[in-house]
């Protein structure tokens, strides 16, 4: 949960940062957190997501039964490891998006589906290869008061079944100072009830919650606003666990605030932020040839989650996003193609309205990003070329760039408003490729291309396209 918006009809729109409540003066500086991580948590943090297909599909406010067929049609075939689904916890009514992330109890019973329509969903992406990362919202709960989506009567500070006055912060205000880690990790965003998080009691809660799914086959989770939660109190939350499986952790990079994404990379991968934001300078401006530093000033490539956008950035304009077209399709080639970090493919729906929920299973709303023949063509693409390093980089100094990976595989990417035809110098063995952006490896269609023994390839580029090489099975 980024600085977005969270609220009932109780509480005003206020966009969101980051927040955690005093508890008993204590105020953990970066390098003490850090340096109390490995005492507090008995299981290692992973990398990146575990196997070899390591390429994440958000399918973001789908219903659950709808994800598992997304599962059998789209994300197995493709070769997606993984498919993050939206909060798994009974929530505030209402129809906006943000009404998912503002949780009255941590039963299955939100408008996605029960807990039955859960654990189906889950047994049948595993069955097409596909692993769950549920996202978390451990951070707080419901500001306001009403009855929640599974019936569950609930006033702010008092959710029964799970928590009370005393198992929340002090800090009764809303941040107002992303400076002071006091104020980002202890005080209140847009009036939610921020959770003591180095409480005994809330730890075993939040560890109890994670462990139930968990134990319906959860692969890992998503830690929504992580940021405003102590590095320290989310090791000693895993370490609670009987099995954490992956974590990646929500971390909203600052410059020069208080609380940075590089102290949460010992409880797990984090979202790296700043990549989204240098896609968008570097398609908007027309200066691709910036990617080819694209890992500088961020996060270590083994601790980050890189992603083009998320229903946060798409909104407040930090991103690029589907309203951006090819620009947007050939930023997804890009994260799939290069590198650096774990990608993860966004797939929303349309809006005007910034608060607009889902619209209904099935209709035209939905972007479906993650089904595109170019997006599945690169997830097919990161399978085949696995950790191969960079090579052969090529730019015209602006709009156009290429590089291999390896002897695994080449990509060439031209936004300009025209074709690029020119000999590329590959790493690539010699033989006939296909071009998976444009076509099914499996069939190729005619869309081949040559590379000669001494590694060269002669091919076009279109304008606003990308031609990506791998071997055709």
């Amino acid at each position: 949960m980024q600085r977005r918006r969270r609220r009932n009809r109780a509480v005003p729109k206020v966009p969101r940062g980051g927040h955690r409540s005093r508890t008993l003066g204590r105020t953990l500086t970066g390098a003490l957190a850090a340096a109390g991580l490995a005492a507090l948590a008995p299981w290692p943090s992973q990398a990146t997501p575990p196997g070899d297909r390591t390429v994440t599909a958000t399918l973001f406010e789908w219903k659950y039964a709808d994800v598992a067929r997304a599962c059998t049609d789209q994300l197995g075939p493709a070769g997606y490891g993984y498919v993050e689904v939206s909060p798994a916890s009974e929530h505030i009514q209402g129809d906006q998006w943000w009404t998912s992330y503002q949780p009255v109890s941590y039963k299955i019973a939100g408008r996605l589906g029960d807990r039955a329509a859960f654990a189906s969903m889950v047994g049948t992406c595993h069955a097409a290869g596909v692993k769950v990362i549920a996202d978390a919202v451990i951070n707080h709960m419901a500001a306001g008061s009403g009855t929640g989506t599974g019936g569950t009567q609930y006033t702010k500070y008092n959710y029964p079944g799970s928590y009370q006055d005393w198992d929340f912060h002090g800090c009764r205000r809303n941040i107002s100072d992303y400076t002071n880690r006091d104020d980002v990790q202890n005080c209140e965003l847009v009036g939610l009830a921020d959770l003591d998080t180095g409480s005994d009691y809330v730890r075993t809660t939040l560890a109890k919650y994670l462990d139930d799914l968990r134990s319906l086959g959860v692969d890992g989770f998503r830690i929504d606003a992580a940021k405003h939660i102590a590095a320290a109190d989310l090791a000693a939350i895993k370490g609670k666990m009987k099995d954490p499986g992956y974590w990646v952790q929500e971390v909203v990079y600052g410059a020069g605030e208080a609380v940075q994404p590089d102290e949460y990379t010992g409880t797990g991968d984090v979202d790296e932020f700043r990549y989204g934001t240098h896609l968008k300078s570097a398609f908007q401006s027309g200066n691709l040839a910036q990617l080819k530093s694209v890992a500088d000033g961020k996060l270590g490539s083994d601790r980050a989650r890189t992603f083009v956008d998320n229903w946060d950035t798409e909104r407040n304009g930090s991103t690029l996003t589907y309203k951006d077209g090819a620009a947007y399709t050939l930023a997804n080639v890009f994260m799939l193609a290069s590198p650096y970090g774990s990608p993860n493919v966004y797939s929303g729906y349309q809006w005007s309205d910034k608060d607009a929920g889902p619209p209904a299973s099935g209709s035209s709303g939905w972007t479906d990003e993650h089904a595109k023949r170019e997006i599945t063509g690169m997830v097919g693409f990161r399978n085949a070329v696995g950790s191969a390093g960079l090579t052969n980089w090529w730019d015209n100094g602006g709009n156009a760039i290429a590089f291999g990976r390896g002897s695994a595989g080449f990509v060439a990417l031209n936004a300009g408003d025209g074709a690029v035809n020119r000999t590329f110098a590959t790493s690539l063995p010699a033989g006939t490729y296909c071009d998976v952006v444009a076509a099914d490896p499996s069939a190729c269609d005619g869309h081949t291309v040559t590379v000669g023994g001494d590694g060269q390839a002669q091919f076009t580029v279109p304008a606003h396209g990308a031609v990506a090489l791998r071997l055709a099975r």
